[in-house]
């Protein structure tokens, strides 16, 4: 495998450069270094964040909003969030605005309960990203605009919406969809073809497909560089990130981690080969500030460390104890929430693992768009079941059941109205909202545990309940189903439902877990334990790089266990990944039921 370094990465950097990966592989990381490499005070930068859970306010110092900020100490960099909420609230007063004054306030009242409905939050964001992308005006003052994307799944759609609602304004002949008129949609189409065009462009626009040397996170590249180039996306390249090369040779954790990472490599070696590849080290720091990110364009070699002692992590519940407390219901939800990359996934497989080996019945499912439950279990156990909330099933089993439904009212024309709205890409959102709730429905009968997206996914359908009860209403002509009107009194029950925060000892999982945990509560929702992953603490290592980073885990533990949760669970990093039943039993070891 030929690799570059990173330095070499913006050597002929186009206008546009978008960042992708697996939630936890240093997106952010990657782009605000990018930025800060290319920010010049004649040659101006936009940095956008796309994350609904950004944190680029905290690894740059600088509070951000929907507005362009110069970045304190950087000549030529600029930065913002796109927030879908404020997003959102700038869109209805687009389509609104116009009208007050010329129609009556109860016509305005009525667009705008209809622009407060299920799709409005996610087209407005849409909206500020295609204009940024496709309206050379909106960012003419800049040479370059980078976006730092959310994980892949939220991103492959934002990427697709474009194309998508190109599409659907060709075909609609109502001037009507799920956003009301589109007289304000029609308006952008000509912004929307110029974002599908400057995005299969590559002389214009680059997507950088950022990965870690880990299974799961390279088959997702690999996944995501496949849809892209199914829309005729093809500039493309690839940054292995955190690379880790053992110098201690006696350190078992050590040699595991570099073997794994020679393992994931040698199995995505096709993948690897369709692609330009820029390598990055594995740093003992977080990095947060202007001059740590800007170390990772520095061709120097991270410093060298003298191997550390690293202090015991202070008490904390054990595994045993958490899967006895979890279980003591008999039935319920389990959630695992947090952000990209800090192993959802794999604490929801060995959650539900052991809950089945204990004799309890389970369910393990996902609302992540780039689920990988199945892949986790990698086998069959009594008492176990495993799903995934797949789009494109439940929208056309939602399609088919609101067309049934209505086809005995309806004469001809107005059927063609509904299955011309239903072709709306709002409709996929509503049918995964739908199921969500319907799953969440299923642990009055027994045990289900859900992986959700990461943290900014997840808060939009957290947030969106009101406004989805609303819009299946409007499709439906019928009241909501029992699981819709039930969903936030059973996410709001700390005997039915409990949230885990998973996260990682380093400063932005733990910071964006908090902020999750903020969020959450002014929903009513009260966490039940934070679970903080793969701690190099945990292990008996002695490579310095390592010793290093588990020395650095301290504070970021003690900042969970003294400040954020009622209790709190620490998981050591594994020298062998997680992957089947065997392993994610030893995972939360219970007692085998025959």
């Amino acid at each position: 495998m030929n690799t570059r370094p990173l330095t070499a990465l913006l050597a002929d950097a186009p206008r546009h450069l978008f960042f992708t990966g697996k939630g936890g592989v240093g997106k952010t990381s990657l782009a605000c270094a990018s930025a800060l490499a290319l920010a010049r005070p004649d040659r101006h930068v936009l940095l956008v964040s796309t994350d609904p859970a950004s944190n680029l306010d905290e690894v740059l110092a600088t509070p951000l909003g929907r507005e362009p900020r110069a970045i304190t100490g950087v000549p030529g960099l600029f930065a913002l969030n796109i927030d879908p909420a404020a997003a959102a609230h700038a869109y209805r007063e687009k389509v609104v605005g116009p009208m007050r004054g010329l129609l009556p306030p109860a016509a305005l009242r009525s667009m705008e309960e209809q622009l407060s409905g299920a799709c409005t939050m996610e087209i407005a964001a849409f909206d500020e990203f295609a204009r940024l992308l496709g309206d050379p005006a909106a960012t003419a003052g800049f040479h370059h605009v980078i976006f730092d994307t959310a994980p892949t799944g939220h991103t492959l759609r934002l990427m697709l919406l474009p194309r998508a609602w190109t599409h659907f304004l060709d075909a609609n002949t109502t001037g009507t969809s799920c956003l009301g008129p589109l007289a304000g949609l029609d308006a952008q189409r000509g912004v929307y073809e110029h974002a599908m065009r400057s995005l299969a462009d590559p002389a214009t626009t680059r997507v950088i497909l950022v990965s870690r040397a880990q299974s799961a996170a390279l088959r997702e590249a690999e996944r995501t560089s496949g849809e892209l180039r199914g829309v005729s996306v093809v500039g493309q390249v690839l940054v292995l990130n955190a690379v880790f090369n053992a110098s201690d040779q006696t350190d078992a954790t050590a040699q595991a981690l570099e073997a794994r990472g020679k393992f994931a490599l040698e199995a995505a070696a096709r993948f690897l080969a369709s692609l330009p590849i820029y390598e990055v080290p594995l740093r003992p720091n977080n990095l947060l500030g202007i001059a740590a990110l800007r170390s990772l364009f520095d061709d120097t070699p991270p410093a060298s460390f003298a191997p550390s002692s690293v202090a015991p992590l202070p008490p904390h519940l054990t595994e045993g104890e958490l899967i006895e407390s979890l279980a003591a219901p008999g039935r319920g939800v389990i959630m695992t929430m947090g952000k990209g990359g800090v192993g959802k996934t794999t604490v929801a497989a060995a959650i539900a693992v052991s809950l089945a080996h204990a004799g309890h019945r389970v369910h393990l499912t996902t609302t992540d768009p780039a689920a990988h439950v199945a892949a986790a279990i990698a086998g069959n156990l009594p008492h176990l079941t495993v799903s995934r909330i797949d789009p494109a099933v439940e929208t056309r089993a939602y399609v088919d059941e609101v067309m049934a439904g209505q086809a005995s009212t309806l004469d001809a024309p107005s059927r063609a109205l509904l299955e011309e709205d239903l072709r709306s890409p709002c409709t996929e959102e509503i049918a995964v909202f739908r199921a969500f709730a319907r799953t969440i429905a299923a642990g009055r009968e027994h045990f289900v545990v859900l992986d959700t997206a990461p943290t900014g996914h997840t808060l939009l359908l957290l947030d969106a309940t009101a406004s989805y009860h609303r819009e299946l209403g409007r499709q439906s002509r019928d009241t909501a189903p029992e699981a819709v009107r039930e969903l936030l009194p059973h996410l709001r029950d700390p005997e039915f439902t409990r949230v885990l925060l998973v996260t990682l000892p380093e400063a932005t999982p733990v910071h964006e877990a908090a902020a999750l945990q903020a969020d959450l509560r002014r929903a009513g929702i009260e966490p039940f334990a934070w679970v903080v992953n793969q701690c190099f603490a945990l292990t008996a290592t002695t490579d310095p790089l390592l010793a290093e980073r588990a020395r650095r885990e301290r504070p970021y533990f003690d900042e969970v266990v003294s400040t954020l949760a009622s209790r709190a669970i620490a998981l050591p990093w594994l020298a062998a990944e997680p992957v089947g039943i065997d392993a994610l039993s030893r995972l939360f070891p219970v007692t085998v039921l025959p």
